[in-house]
C-alpha cells in the first residue's frame, strides 16, 4: 500500500488566517486498515509528535495559532472543510492523516457514527483553539508568525528538509 500526499495551500479568507509558509498535507493511506487508535499514537509518538489525544473533530471553524496539528483517523469516515467556511472540503477515510499548519482552519461537515481520530503536536506542544471570529483573527496573526515548523514528518519522520512538508512550501 502506497501512501500519496496531497497538498492545500490555503489563503487568508479575512475569517481564518491560515498559514502563509506551509500548506494542509493530506496524506492518504498513512496506516493500514484496522492500525486502531494506539497504533497510530504510537506512529506519531515515534516521529516526534505527542500530546496524543483520541476523540473526534469540532463541527465549526477553528484553528490553532501556537502549534501545528496532525490527525490521524483510525476509524470512520469524515467530510472536512478546510481553510474556512470557502475552503474546499476533503473526505477522510480510515488509514488517512492531515498534518495542519498552524492558522489552518478545519470543520467536521459530516462524519460516521464509528469516526475515530488521534491528534498529536510535534515535540508534543501544549495545543490552543481559536474559533474562526474576526476579533481572534489579528492576534492569531502574530502567533502564527511565531510559529517554527516542525522539526519531523509526523508520517514519514526523519528530518523535514526533503519531505512532504519542505517539498510544499513556496520558493
Amino acid at each position: 500500500m502506497q501512501t500519496s500526499v496531497e497538498s492545500y495551500r490555503l489563503t487568508d479568507d479575512g475569517l481564518v488566517p491560515n498559514n502563509p509558509e506551509l500548506p494542509a498535507l493530506v496524506y492518504r493511506r498513512a496506516f493500514g486498515a484496522g492500525a486502531g487508535a494506539s497504533a497510530i499514537e504510537a506512529h506519531f509518538q515515534r516521529h516526534g509528535w505527542a500530546n496524543a489525544w483520541v476523540n473526534g473533530i469540532y463541527p465549526f471553524h477553528h484553528y490553532h495559532a501556537t502549534v501545528h496539528e496532525v490527525l490521524g483517523i483510525a476509524s470512520g469516515a469524515a467530510k472536512v472543510q478546510f481553510g474556512g467556511p470557502s475552503g474546499p472540503i476533503l473526505e477522510l477515510a480510515a488509514g488517512d492523516a492531515v498534518l495542519i499548519p498552524a492558522g489552518v482552519g478545519h470543520c467536521r461537515i459530516e462524519a460516521t457514527s464509528d469516526l475515530c481520530v488521534v491528534g498529536a503536536y510535534p515535540d508534543g506542544a501544549d495545543w490552543d483553539l481559536v474559533r474562526a471570529t474576526p476579533e481572534a483573527r489579528a492576534a492569531a496573526l502574530r502567533q502564527i508568525a511565531t510559529v517554527a515548523a516542525p522539526r519531523s514528518d509526523p508520517i514519514f519522520g526523519g528530518a523535514i528538509v526533503g519531505g512532504p512538508v519542505t517539498a510544499a512550501r513556496p520558493a
